[in-house]
């Protein structure tokens, strides 16, 4: 309790624990959680919270990417040709309010995601799988209570029945995203969330939950619960009544500190036991080696970055004159298949993975994690080839690129200097090979630059992805599908692709599916929608005081982040 009291006077006070005491792990971050309520997060810095507050039906065991185990859910089977999953629940699970875990709480769960399906969440591949459709009910007026209640109900034995309109073969690793975790439906509707009704479902429709009152009072059923937050900072504390093995860790502190020196010069005093870097280049310069400091490397990236090139630009403000005399690009520029080989060639792979990750990086095949099934390793990549570039520049447009040259301005991420960096290597490299050749740089803040892109606004920029679920048709259709995520980023569109990936979403035959994205993956390499960027060796820094399986090569997994529970410290 003594412990308790002085963390929650640092926190009001915004000051940084000295000698952090081994019942705490103190962990720095530049950002602070966006949200505390599942349904309404889709980021990576709200995630790795939430997964120690709530818990959803499956999980990962160890570093597998693979294999799904139990978590709320003791077992599942699948009948109906693999369209209905039913779901036996954990008995005795509390939430952190002494309320009892029943079908009823994981029944609301679902419900909730998919009658409130907002565009900013990672619902839409729910409603994807149980209503044939990423839509909410304001967008997609064939979505009624009777479809979602028949979707997601409890039988009579109390066990949940999830039902879908077709096969997915990705369905249960959804079901394993930290934004499916169970909440507590009566406590919910207590606190002014919806309550679960006919009545009350059409005025949730699509309603932002990032303001939500769960955000605010968060109850799950994890192994840590919510003590107090005041100013972006977060004090958790062990959760008694957890039905796993008790942590070792009491209690967790995550503070908000903005600046990287700061962060740096705690983590190098014991002040904090992990902390956000400043990038592969930067934490090996300041903190490997250092004393106290532990370092993993080698680990399994499941990020894929891309340049974009979009193949229908409405944004006439970024073309210049908007014509191929030089001055220019027409809106269509980049749907010349020999204009995207020659960017694909221009770029300075090697050189990219040197002064950005140190060397440390690999150049993928096609936009899928290596560690992913799917992955093809044997498919060709694009090298650094400025002859290449030259003949497939004097193909395009009948010559008349070569012949007059081009101008058109590409936008980076404000503050992201491995986007600035990819885009800089590519100005050099284009401009080197013919002085008609002008490619404009200029930063725009994120939100901005994610609205433009998404609008079809951008002609060239860099985006990344990091997984929802560990399925290959979370990246394979997201990336490549005329109807995918990033789809109207790049106006991308392939017959063949779009009939594979539709065929791979068709079937559980893994063997069948790996065979359809190896063809999706040499079709991409032939049609170079966009430039595959290298990906990075994933690593970690941490305190030495701190050990545990998530902290080694053996037991790291991306998709569970760090969980609190697991780790131990001295």
């Amino acid at each position: 309790m003594k412990n308790l009291i002085v963390l929650s006077a640092v926190l009001l006070t915004g000051t940084v624990l000295a000698a952090s005491p081994s019942d705490t792990l103190v962990i720095q971050s530049s950002a602070e959680v966006i949200t505390l309520d599942p349904a309404a997060m889709y980021d990576v810095i709200s995630a790795p919270v939430i997964v120690n507050v709530y818990e959803p039906l499956l999980t990962y065991p160890g570093s597998s990417l693979k294999q799904l185990v139990p978590a709320l859910a003791t077992k599942w089977t699948a009948s109906n040709g693999g369209k209905t999953y039913t779901f036996d629940l954990r008995t005795g699970v509390k939430f952190h309010n002494g309320d009892t875990m029943t079908c009823a709480d994981a029944e609301y769960t679902f419900r909730r995601n998919l009658v409130t399906n907002e565009a900013s969440s990672g619902n839409w591949f729910l409603s994807e799988s149980l209503l044939g459709t990423q839509a909410n009910a304001n967008d997609d007026k064939s979505i009624t209570w009777a479809r979602i209640t028949s979707a997601a109900k409890c039988n009579a034995q109390g066990q949940l029945v999830l039902s879908l309109p077709k096969v997915d073969p990705a369905f249960l690793s959804k079901l394993a995203y930290v934004g499916q975790a169970i909440v507590d439906r009566k406590y919910a509707a207590s606190i002014g969330e919806w309550d679960g009704t006919e009545a009350t479902w059409k005025s949730w429709v699509g309603k932002d939950l990032s303001g939500s009152a769960l955000n605010e009072k968060p109850n799950g059923t994890g192994p840590y619960k919510l003590v107090r937050r005041d100013a972006g900072n977060l004090l958790f504390t062990v959760h008694d009544s957890y039905w796993g093995d008790k942590p070792s860790i009491k209690n967790v502190l995550r503070q908000k500190v903005p600046e990287l020196a700061a962060r740096q010069q705690a983590f190098l005093r014991g002040d904090a036991d992990m902390i956000d870097g400043g990038g592969r280049a930067v934490d090996e310069a300041q903190l490997k080696g250092k004393p106290g400091v532990s370092w993993v490397d080698d680990l399994p990236n499941t990020n894929t970055v891309a340049i974009f090139m979009n193949q229908n630009i409405k944004n006439s403000a970024l073309l210049g004159s908007g014509k191929l005399d030089g001055k220019g690009i027409p809106a269509n520029f980049f749907s010349d298949v020999n204009v995207r080989r020659a960017f694909s060639y221009l770029f300075n792979y090697a050189q990219y993975t040197k002064d950005v990750f140190k060397g440390q990086g690999t150049n993928l095949t096609m936009m899928l994690p290596p560690t992913f099934p799917g992955y093809d390793p044997k498919i060709s990549v694009y090298k650094y080839d400025p002859k290449q570039a030259e003949a497939a520049f004097k193909r395009a447009f009948g010559g008349e690129v070569w012949k007059n040259g081009f101008t058109f301005t590409a936008n980076y991420r404000a503050g992201s200097t491995s986007s600035q960096t990819a885009l800089e290597l590519l100005k050099q490299s284009v401009e080197a090979l013919n002085p008609k050749f002008r490619l404009n740089l200029q930063p725009k803040q994120a939100s901005e630059l994610s609205t433009d892109a998404g609008k079809g606004m951008e002609p060239m920029t860099v985006l990344s992805w990091s997984p929802d679920y560990a399925d290959p048709d979370n990246f394979m259709y997201t990336f490549y599908s005329s109807e995918g995520w990033f789809s109207l980023r790049s106006n991308f569109k392939d017959a063949s692709i779009d009939r594979w990936l539709n065929q791979a979403r068709a079937t559980t035959d893994t063997a069948q599916r790996d065979k359809l994205y190896s063809q999706v993956g040499r079709r991409a390499h032939e049609l170079a929608p966009v430039i595959n960027l290298p990906q990075e060796t994933k690593y970690l820094v941490y305190s030495s005081r701190l050990s545990g399986a998530p902290l080694t090569k053996a037991g790291y997994n991306p998709l569970t982040f760090l969980p609190w529970a697991e780790l131990s410290k001295k």
